[in-house]
């Protein structure tokens, strides 16, 4: 097998983080729909509403630590691509 150039590394997590974002802009608007659903509604009143809802926030918080990983990942090999032509 043989190593990937520095464009197709730069390029797959380009893709990578783009795929990530969108996801990402779709799971905060999910929880924003949620939040206009609960207005009102105390919390633990309706048990599986609040399960679903904690379930939301901590699936939108792990997807957004991913998403700002891929960022820094396609930063980094943006650096490392400046560095070598210089």
């Amino acid at each position: 097998m043989k190593p990937k150039k520095m464009s197709e590394e730069s390029g797959s997590a380009r893709n990578k983080f783009r795929f990530h974002f969108a996801v990402e802009i779709i799971l905060v608007a999910a929880l924003a729909i949620y939040m206009v659903l609960a207005q009102g509604q105390v919390v633990g009143d309706d048990l599986a509403f609040t399960v679903v809802g904690a379930g939301l926030m901590a699936l939108v918080t792990y997807w957004t630590l991913s998403t700002l990983r891929d960022g820094l990942e396609m930063v980094v090999l943006r650096a490392r691509g400046l560095k070598l032509k210089h």
